[in-house]
């Protein structure tokens, strides 16, 4: 990805309130789906606290977007998108336009954001090392990871029915669990939910079924990223999970921001993929590429934070539960795209996959509360004075994450936030 004028940091907007906004400045200029009131879906670009309506102003473009979906737009190639984003730019930063695109200019507060897409599929796959690490540790202390681990992307098939956006409340799920003092399983709510501070990836162009995708040209398949939180019941996955992996303990939600952030708009982040430690495999060649080592991870700070009903009703900061950077991720996005269709699995635009939880090697980095609690063990403390080792009934989870490099104006993500509603 190239590096162009749409990332010049001195580029300013007419946008009131977009010059330096946290997330979206005119810099970033990412997408998603809005509708007024009970009035159908149609695709924007977001700019500052505001967004502009693309199917209103089509004929100014150089793509046609219209619809309930950012489907259409996922599928084009590279290039249709980068003259997109070149005419955003230009639209949004010169001030001849704003008497022509300023009635087509809604405030994000007053409107309701969607899923982006159709999701086809939903892949979550397992790549943060250290969450990995963290968590074998409780299970395996002398061999927390799996012999696989270091040479193959691992993942599962999640469940696309259940995905939702940013807002959208999680009820408890109830299941099977084990309790240690019971001889036989429950029926019954879940007593350890806990949340996964990830990272999605939106699929563009696809592959045939029986192509692969080789590992150069996987960035091409990529439309976008946002944020993700898969949900986890981990008492039901304790129970189920062998021997054929994650079942209900993560079917039941999983929660993106709504903005799909290009990787036009990440250009400037791109960063080296951190070495693997000396003695750790190569991985074999079709998931090797030097390009993608050199610049295949991502300069993005990841956060969570948590804010219980009662730290609300006393006005409290919601708790910062983590944070750290992208890049503790062993594999790339790169190699888990080629991984995926690697066996002629055919990907389709709109498709989303998860990286799985991306945890730092200090405490203040654990991306879940499973790592931070030590498995319930060592409860947090909050400000109100409540304790949690788990998520109850009233507690939301918000997550946050900011692209920065030197001489760049920053990006950032919006929010992907849920409250936790009782089992029904």
């Amino acid at each position: 990805m190239s590096i162009d004028a749409t990332h010049d940091p001195a580029l300013t907007s007419w946008v009131p309130g977009a010059d330096g906004h946290p997330d979206f400045p005119v810099q970033n200029l990412p997408y998603g789906i809005f509708s007024i009131g009970n009035g159908e879906r149609r695709p924007a670009v977001a700019i500052g606290d505001s967004l502009l309506d693309l199917q209103a102003i089509s004929g100014l473009l150089p793509v046609e977007l219209h619809g309930p979906t950012l489907n259409a737009l996922f599928a084009m190639a590279p290039e249709r998108r980068r003259a997109l984003r070149a005419k955003l730019s230009e639209l949004l930063s010169v001030e001849s336009h704003r008497a022509a695109l300023a009635p087509h200019i809604h405030a994000q507060a007053d409107v309701t954001l969607h899923l982006p897409a159709t999701i086809g599929d939903y892949t979550d796959f397992y790549v943060g090392i250290h969450h990995a690490m963290n968590i074998g540790k409780q299970f395996r202390p002398d061999s927390p990871l799996l012999p696989n681990y270091k040479h193959v992307p691992i993942g599962y098939h999640g469940r696309a029915s259940s995905v939702r956006p940013s807002g959208v409340p999680v009820v408890r799920p109830k299941g099977q669990r084990k309790p240690p003092e019971t001889e036989t399983p429950v029926y019954a709510p879940s007593a350890r939910l806990d949340y996964e501070l990830e990272l999605g990836v939106w699929i563009g162009r696809g592959n045939d079924l029986g192509e692969a995708i080789p590992i150069a040209e996987a960035p091409g398949h990529i439309a976008g990223f946002c944020l993700l939180n898969d949900w986890s019941a981990r008492d039901f996955q304790a129970w189920e999970y062998q021997p054929l992996g994650p079942f209900l303990a993560k079917n039941f939600h999983t929660s993106v921001s709504p903005w799909v952030i290009t990787p036009e708009a990440l250009a400037p982040f791109r960063t080296a993929q951190p070495p693997r430690p000396e003695g750790d495999p190569r991985p074999l060649p079709y998931l090797w590429d030097e390009a993608d080592q050199a610049s295949g991870a991502l300069g993005v700070e990841l956060h969570a934070y948590l804010t219980t009903a009662q730290m609300r009703a006393q006005g409290l900061a919601p708790h910062r539960l983590s944070r750290g950077p992208a890049s503790n991720m062993y594999w790339t996005v790169a190699q888990i795209v080629t991984h995926h269709a690697s066996n002629g699995c055919d990907l389709r635009p709109g498709d989303l996959l998860g990286t799985g939880t991306i945890s730092a090697p200090s405490e203040d980095g654990f991306g879940s509360l499973m790592e931070i609690s030590r498995g319930g063990t060592q409860p947090i403390r909050l400000e109100s004075g409540e304790e949690r080792s788990f998520l109850q009934d009233g507690d939301e989870i918000i997550l946050r994450a900011t692209a920065s490099a030197p001489g760049f104006a920053s990006i950032g993500f919006g929010e992907c936030r849920a409250t936790i509603l009782p089992a029904r």
